[in-house]
Formats: C-alpha cells, structure tokens, sequence
C-alpha cells in the first residue's frame, strides 16, 4: 500500500489563491483511519484547530474501529463519523461501503491526518474536495518548529502553512492540547470514584504499568519505581490503572481502578495530580484528561509520541535515571 500511494497528493502540495478572497470553509473531512485509542487522542488536536479557525463548520471523520465516537462524544462540530471495520476482510462489504460513504459530500476541505498512513492519502485523494491537504513532511516548515515532528503537531503547521496560502492570516497561537472534552458531571463522577478508591482527601499520583511489546517495563522496574514514589512523596496517594487484561506490574500492591469505560477512566484521571505510564494509549487519555504527565520511552520515538501540555514531560529512560524522572515529578507536583 505504501508502494502504491506514496506518490499521491503530491500535485495538491502547492495551494495558491485563484480569486484573491479567502475562501470559506463550510464543510470538512479529516481522515485518520487508525483504529487504536491513542492514535484517535492524538487527532484531538487537529479537530480543535479545525474548529477553532472554522468555528461554525462541519467535521467528518474517516477512521478505523469504533473509539472515535466516545473520544469525540462532546465534539459539537463534529458531525458524522465514517468507521471503517477493525477486521476489513472480515467484514468487506462494510469496509467497501465506508469507502463510498466519502463520495456523499463535497467538502470545501479534506485533511490527511498523518502523512505515513496510505488509506489515509488514498481517502483524501478519493474525496472532491475544493482543498486538500495531504500531510507529507515540509522541510521548510520543519526547520521552524522544534517539536514539527510530533504526530499530533505536524499536520496542524501543515494547515495553517496552506491555509495561510489560500488566503488566511498567518496563526501562530500555540498548538492546542490533547483533549476528551469531559463535561462537568462525568468529571465529578470521576471525583466520585477516586475518593471512593484513596478515602481521604489528599492528592493523588497514578500510575499505569501495562504497554504492549518491547515498550513494557517490567516488574523489578516498577517495583523500585513504586516504592520511591511512596516514599519521596508521603503525603500523596499512589494509586493504580489496570489494564484491560487487569493485570499490574506491582503485585497489585496500590489501590486500583479496573474500569472498560474510556471516559470513566479519564474523568477518574482528570482528578488526580499526575499520571505516570510508558508509551501507550493511556498515556494518551492522561493527557486528554488535561493534567501533566510523565511518559517513559525506550523504544518509539520520544520527539514523535510525548505527552505535551499541562507541564507534562517525557524521558528516554535509556539515557536517563530514577533520580531525573523522580526530580521531574517533584517539579510538576510542587
């Protein structure tokens, strides 16, 4: 797929303004088919932009599993979800028919959420659309922006360069946040549940120490990692997320919340003072909870997948020691 789609869009990567009024954009496509929760957190960005500079528009969205709907649940401007099945081959006729449902609008905007992904490219191709914005890398943009290479990041320098070519100001305001748009009752729910889990009232730490493959830390780690966070930090509870799997790194030795409920989780997290995880998913939902976060990288990319916002922080735990992570958590606590 790579092979048959890495050239497409790249006739649509000059945009230039034929009628010299800006246009207006009442209609648009953004298309991110990934079905894994963290990928569609990571949209969340590139919607609010969109929305932000387009306040009365409509958003389609082409993704992949059935997610998107409770990460984009509160999104008013979002009006229609095409999901493409998990499964395709197993279910081909749903997979084709997703693929026709881009044909029923014609969208004044389509914007590929991130340039490695072919059906991605191949949709925002596929789709009329009076601008297209396809997503692959700009060097020049690049050598601007430090974090350009940030998944959630990138295709919003993308849209503002073209947008800026067709006729609309320059936007240098700063990128916006993850964000899950938990409504004030699901947040108070949320409180609910945690002070059901710690019975006090002192502030809470969390962490989460599932991840998938080479991204996994394992129990020796976390073992010494727990028992510093409870001794360096006395007056804090140290609370634990499980997994799915309900399983833990720690011997379930802290409190815990099992839960299936994505929203439920991150309006759990929304109360809590900081979430600690590797790299995954739930990272992702700490930050879409809007509190800071401290991710730990080995193996993926630190510049492409850390938490940002809310004074969260990252660290390459190859190149770094329990001394630097716990130092960087006093900051953000204190």
């Amino acid at each position: 797929m790579h092979q048959l789609t890495k050239n497409i869009g790249n006739s649509h990567s000059e945009a230039n303004l034929n009628s010299g009024v800006k246009p207006e954009i009442k209609r648009v496509l953004i298309s991110r088919p990934n079905h894994r929760l963290g990928n569609q957190l990571l949209l969340t960005p590139l919607v609010q932009e969109v929305i932000e500079t387009f306040p009365s528009c409509k958003i389609d969205l082409f993704v992949k599993g059935g997610v998107a709907h409770v990460v984009f649940e509160n999104y008013e401007n979002v009006d229609r979800i095409i999901q493409l099945p998990k499964k395709p081959f197993s279910e081909l006729f749903k997979y084709i028919k997703c693929w026709f449902k881009l044909k029923e609008h014609d969208y004044d905007l389509v914007i590929n959420g991130d340039k490695d992904s072919s059906s991605g490219r191949l949709s925002t191709q596929l789709t009329k659309a009076k601008f297209k914005v396809f997503g692959e890398a700009n060097e020049s943009i690049q050598q601007k922006f430090d974090d350009y290479e940030h998944i959630s990041k990138y295709p919003i320098y993308n849209l503002r360069d073209y947008l800026n070519k067709i006729g609309y100001p320059e936007n240098n305001k700063p990128i916006p946040t993850l964000n899950i748009k938990l409504s004030k009752a699901e947040i108070e729910k949320g409180k609910t549940i945690l002070k059901d889990i710690v019975k006090n009232e002192n502030p809470t730490i969390c962490i989460y120490t599932n991840a998938t493959g080479d991204k996994i830390y394992d129990e020796d780690w976390w073992a010494i990692l727990y028992e510093r966070l409870k001794s360096e930090f006395p007056k804090h509870n140290v609370i634990e997320l499980l997994p799915i799997e309900n399983i833990s790194k720690i011997n379930f030795k802290a409190p815990t919340l099992y839960s299936k409920d994505v929203r439920e989780m991150c309006a759990l997290l929304a109360n809590t003072s900081i979430f600690i995880a590797p790299d995954n998913g739930v990272m992702h939902l700490a930050s879409a909870a809007q509190i800071p976060v401290v991710g730990f990288f080995k193996v993926t990319k630190l510049e492409k997948y850390r938490p940002y916002g809310n004074g969260s922080l990252a660290f390459n735990t190859n190149e770094t020691n329990i001394n630097d992570w716990l130092k960087g958590i006093t900051d953000i606590l204190s």
